[in-house]
């Protein structure tokens, strides 16, 4: 009988994929290319169609962090000129790396270079938080109106998506991540009952889904939060007049000692539960809530004061700080963005010392920019 046409005929097999390296299976030649570096990925994408399809892929991704080679890289939001127009950064190294001359003085070979923005319009006082290797952009105001919604950068292919709403709108919001979900303290007014109810609350990546985190104890409900950080599983978020301290294991709220606010204002990352941050005269310091004393950052004295237009992150350990140095004269009218890279450690009698790794200027951008954000993501 002759074969049928229909069901019964042979489909017609799929070419097998070309091999990502010739002579090596295809598991082989993944874990050879998952341990280059991210940095190195633009030319290694040069190769052929095949290794480009994996550098794209979440495979690769997942054989890294199951190798132990995946790496932290700096993610920075700025504010332009004409109007509210954000813009996001990453810092990477230069594909070819070139001796500096007169017109070109980066020596280090890293430079600050765009990936995309989201597609809302840039809120104004947003929180920041990383959850792996996802950004969430929190809330913000836009237009005088505050908002609830959230925005993840998924850095691995520097793509964004909404995650679901708050329960209430907030702006100037203090977030901060223990055992992988995400936590909101104010930013709201509480001027009724599901404010008052509301004015904390918990996000499960897992679950996708917000719940209250009841606060009955709590005296301060400020509405703007100044400053926030995560030390020891708790998430400190500090207002204009004290602030709150929230213990998710114990479900305890609490008030934090008075000194830990002195000098400290926004922009700081925690490193082996050092917070560190740069005071009002400047310089950074280190807060050990332990020995509850700051401790100057001794070893950097290379450094520019850090009045304002900085801010800093936890790089993999590494101190990593970002601020807007000279400023164009002239007809120029723009801006040097510099980097720095310091290694921090203990010594002594709790001195904390930092060794300079590197300092150099990162990206150009107009007089009337700022910087919004500064985060470090494992990927």
């Amino acid at each position: 009988m002759a074969a049928s046409n229909t069901d019964d005929a042979l489909e017609t097999p799929s070419p097998p994929p070309l091999p990502l390296v010739p002579s090596l299976s295809y598991d082989v030649a993944l874990n050879c290319i998952a341990r280059v570096s991210r940095f190195d990925h633009p030319n290694l994408s040069l190769v052929s169609k095949s290794v480009r399809s994996v550098l794209a892929s979440s495979e690769l991704y997942v054989t890294r962090s199951f190798l132990g080679f995946s790496e932290h890289f700096i993610y920075v939001s700025f504010r332009l000129p004409p109007g509210p127009c954000s813009r996001w950064f990453t810092l990477r190294r230069k594909t070819h790396r070139t001796l500096p001359t007169a017109t070109n003085s980066n020596r280090t070979g890293f430079l600050l270079v765009p990936i995309p923005s989201p597609p809302s319009p840039p809120p104004v006082g947003s929180a920041y938080v990383v959850v792996g290797s996802e950004i969430y952009v929190i809330g913000g105001c836009t237009g005088d109106v505050p908002s609830s919604s959230v925005w993840v950068l998924d850095c691995r292919f520097h793509t964004w998506r909404r995650a679901p709403n708050m329960r209430v709108a907030r702006e100037f919001a203090a977030a901060g991540v223990v055992d992988g979900k995400l936590y909101v303290i104010g930013g709201c007014v509480v001027d009724n009952w599901a404010r008052s109810v509301n004015w904390a609350e918990v996000f499960d990546p897992k679950s996708q889904t917000w719940e209250p985190v009841p606060s009955p104890d709590v005296e301060v409900r400020e509405k703007w939060m100044h400053a926030s950080a995560v030390m020891e599983g708790k998430v400190y978020a500090m207002a204009d007049r004290k602030g709150v301290v929230y213990e998710p294991k114990e479900g305890r709220w609490d008030v934090p000692e008075k000194r830990l606010d002195l000098g400290w204002r926004g922009r700081a990352c925690v490193i082996e539960n050092v917070l560190f941050c740069y005071d009002y005269v400047g310089k950074i310091r280190g807060y050990d809530p332990k020995g509850r004393v700051w401790r100057e950052l001794k070893g950097v004295e290379g450094l520019p004061k850090f009045l304002c237009g900085a801010t800093m992150a936890n790089c993999g350990g590494k101190l990593a700080v970002l601020w807007e140095g000279k400023k164009g004269s002239g007809g120029s009218g723009k801006t040097e963005i510099r980097c720095a890279e310091i290694a921090v450690e203990r010594r002594g009698e709790g001195e904390i010392w930092g060794t300079l790794l590197w300092s150099d200027v990162v990206l150009t951008v107009p007089n009337a920019s700022a910087i919004v954000s500064c985060v470090a993501v494992n990927v």
